[in-house]
């Protein structure tokens, strides 16, 4: 698949159900636990729906109708701070290696920016190696214990970046 085929956009309505799949997909295959992740998060099913909301946005990559995987910003829950967070990065196998992560987190920080955040968190699980090293490239530095209560307690990598 030729990166020229894909957008980047943000997320409608219609893709709630594609980007569920391509998310939860990624889970058996890089062997990271359901439970304490957004496999089980409420917010998966519905990601339209969940970045409604002020300062918040959701990008997917797309071909067409197709759905290939996506990422957030909205402010950390429950956090006293101004403070956003990079949520739900994950792509499908066809489009890995193409440079969109890379972009992706761009599009995602330039838009925290505009927002008026201060710092972006992340959280991740350690299987996803590439991706850290990624957020290591953007400057994202490791952290010894989690911010704000995500829900997401099988996550084991914490990272901040200052804005």
């Amino acid at each position: 698949m030729s990166e020229n085929e894909i957008i980047i956009r943000e997320i409608e309505a219609g893709d709630n159900a594609k980007l569920e799949a391509v998310i939860k997909s990624c889970f058996p295959e890089f062997q990271i636990p359901l439970k304490g992740t957004a496999y089980e998060d409420s917010e998966t099913p519905i990601m339209y729906e969940s970045y409604r909301g002020d300062r918040e946005v959701y990008f997917v990559v797309a071909k067409g109708d197709e759905i290939f995987g996506g990422a957030g910003i909205k402010a950390l829950k429950d956090f006293k701070g101004n403070v956003c967070e990079l949520q739900k990065m994950y792509f499908a196998p066809e489009v890995r290696g193409l440079g969109l992560g890379k972009k992706l987190i761009s599009k995602c920080l330039e838009a925290a920016k505009t927002f008026g955040f201060d710092s972006c968190y992340l959280e991740t699980a350690p299987q996803l190696k590439a991706a850290i090293h990624i957020y290591e490239m953007f400057g994202f530095k490791h952290r010894t214990a989690p911010l704000g209560d995500t829900g997401h307690y099988s996550c084991g990598v914490w990272m901040t970046k200052e804005l």
